[in-house]
């Protein structure tokens, strides 16, 4: 019975942290004070996905904030990338910042808009960044398909871009400094955890 008991306690507690809803609430303070980590590849092998051929472009690893989360099933991006996610690191985890930013996504695009700045412009710009996420697998997919705006999450894998036969590509940015069209990372995730 007490085991029942605890079982039931720590569902509820998550619940309760979760704010009953889809999102986690974490509290004040950076949450992750470390920028994206990405390393350039000169030359890399391509291959074939979802009949698409893939070209890793750099390494990457991501320790961020979900500030929101999107998933898509209509339009060619869908078929290899589900699910579009803005992360935030340094600054743009901390939920005193974020609570002065409205924050919104739709047709592949992250917006923000403030009516004061809580921090300078360029912090919010090159502290957070849309990613669409393109599963390597059925249990990477199932952990992207867990995350809750407000979580912190992991992950590593390649910006990539991808080719098709017919001429149609899609290409990741390279820099956490550009904004607008073309600015989104477009990422072939091989590991991706709930930190918390």
């Amino acid at each position: 019975m007490k085991k029942l008991f605890w079982i039931g306690f720590i569902v509820f507690a998550l619940w309760k942290l979760t704010g009953g809803s889809g999102s986690v609430v974490l509290g004040p303070g950076i949450k992750v004070s470390e920028a994206p980590i990405q390393n350039n590849l000169k030359q890399a092998d391509s291959f074939e996905f979802k009949d698409y051929r893939i070209t890793p472009l750099a390494e990457f690893k991501l320790q961020g904030k979900v500030l929101a989360r999107e998933d898509y099933s209509l339009g060619r991006e869908s078929d290899l990338s589900p699910v579009d996610m803005a992360f935030g690191w340094q600054n743009m985890s901390d939920e005193a910042v974020l609570d002065n930013i409205d924050i919104s996504q739709s047709g592949r695009w992250y917006r923000w808009q403030v009516q004061d700045f809580p921090i300078p412009r360029k912090q919010i710009e090159t502290q957070s960044a849309n990613m669409h996420l393109i599963p390597a697998n059925d249990l990477v997919e199932d952990m992207i398909d867990l995350a809750k705006q407000g979580q912190i999450i992991e992950l590593t894998g390649y910006l990539i871009r991808a080719d098709a036969d017919d001429g149609w590509k899609w290409q990741s940015s390279l820099t956490r400094n550009d904004t607008g069209a073309h600015a989104c990372e477009l990422i072939y995730v091989e590991n991706f955890q709930l930190i918390n």
